[in-house]
């Protein structure tokens, strides 16, 4: 009984294969072509900007503090309590400046996640949308370094995806 059951699992599996369709799609090469997604990365790469600019301000302030402790480092009639707290605050702004780029690096992060929850909603009902039209059991993203094979009965279906997005 077992060996039939076994046997009949056995002849059916593959047929149920054959049945079946399968399709992949170019992520990326679609959600790059959203303008949504072009609209977040010109946010996200003028909020960078505006990082960079304060983080250089910043850093050339404390260049500017060591420049001056430099001077006074090497003065013998400067008394060293005055050296120590020119050195300290030149280790206070530097910590500083080590926590804005670690803020500044979690809110490009934050603004990039939020921004990207909506677009790949949308591009991943799109592809569903595609997936249930075209009556496909799997749709997966098209990685050619992860894909160990592929036969010429999967079909790309990025076009297809492109078109319900209204892209060209």
């Amino acid at each position: 009984m077992f060996k039939k059951l076994i046997l009949a699992i056995a002849v059916v599996l593959p047929l149920s294969a054959f049945a079946q369709k399968f399709g992949t799609v170019k992520a990326e090469e679609v959600l790059e072509a959203m303008p949504e997604y072009t609209a977040l990365s010109s946010q996200i790469e003028e909020a960078s900007k505006k990082y960079e600019a304060e983080y250089t301000k910043l850093n050339d302030e404390v260049n500017k503090l060591y420049a001056d402790f430099q001077t006074i480092q090497n003065d013998p009639a400067t008394p060293e309590t005055i050296k120590e707290r020119r050195m300290q605050e030149i280790q206070e702004r530097s910590q500083k400046i080590q926590q804005f780029l670690q803020t500044a690096q979690q809110d490009l992060a934050r603004q990039r996640e939020q921004g990207l929850a909506p677009i790949t909603s949308k591009f991943n009902e799109a592809v569903k949308s595609v997936g249930q039209e075209g009556g496909y059991t799997m749709i997966l993203p098209y990685d050619p370094g992860f894909i160990l094979y592929q036969g010429a009965d999967v079909v790309d279906i990025t076009p297809a995806v492109r078109t319900k997005l209204g892209l060209k």
